[in-house]
């Protein structure tokens, strides 16, 4: 497993589901994430068959990065990123996927390397589809929680209030501000970045 400090990430995952009627809606955070990289890197999200989804180029750090937002919805997501590392042979070590993250307060984003899924459908197909290796970077974007389990559903499919909203966009924004360090050398110092964050 590659050190943290050591990140050299070539592929970023935006999760969410495809379609008009989810593109404001809590579980579609990750891919509010790529679309601000792409519009700061000067880059448009094209359609790519073969991959499943939405793809562009960028540069950050001097560095060729892949941007993907799997169209499969949420709970095949793993489809899109396997037939994209396959292809330009990216392991799971520089892959960082970027999901909402029901446990984390709104207006707040953190980083880390590894770990579960969570309950999160997303992450679960994405480990599956990498021969159960979890060794990926996550950005995982707070969205916050209903409260009761039983209403997570309807929650994260749901839009959210306009003050939460900007919250999570200011979030977002500053983790896009932290990605050039993150993937510079200075791992330790996007996430203290990151983590001293609050919208």
């Amino acid at each position: 497993m590659a050190k943290a400090a050591d990140a050299s990430i070539e592929l970023i995952v935006g999760l969410g589901n495809p379609g008009r009627e989810y593109d404001d809606t809590r579980h579609n955070a990750g891919v509010w994430f790529i679309e601000e990289l792409a519009r700061s890197g000067g880059a448009t999200l094209q359609p790519e068959k073969k991959f499943h989804g939405l793809t562009a180029r960028i540069s950050l750090q001097g560095r060729e990065v892949r941007l993907l937002f799997p169209t499969t919805f949420m709970n095949k997501s793993g489809q899109a990123v396997a037939a994209m590392a396959n292809f330009y042979r990216i392991p799971p070590e520089n892959i960082l996927v970027a999901h909402d993250e029901l446990d984390i307060p709104v207006g707040t984003a953190r980083l880390k390397q590894g770990g579960g899924h969570g309950g999160h459908n997303g992450l679960r197909d994405i480990i599956s589809s990498l021969g159960n290796n979890k060794n990926f970077y996550r950005l995982r974007i707070g969205i916050g929680h209903p409260g009761d389990s039983s209403k997570v559903v309807g929650y994260v499919l749901n839009k959210p209030s306009r003050e939460d909203d900007r919250k999570i966009r200011e979030a977002i924004d500053e983790s896009a501000r932290v990605m050039p360090e993150a993937m510079g050398g200075s791992w330790a110092k996007a996430v203290q970045q990151l983590h001293t964050f609050s919208a």
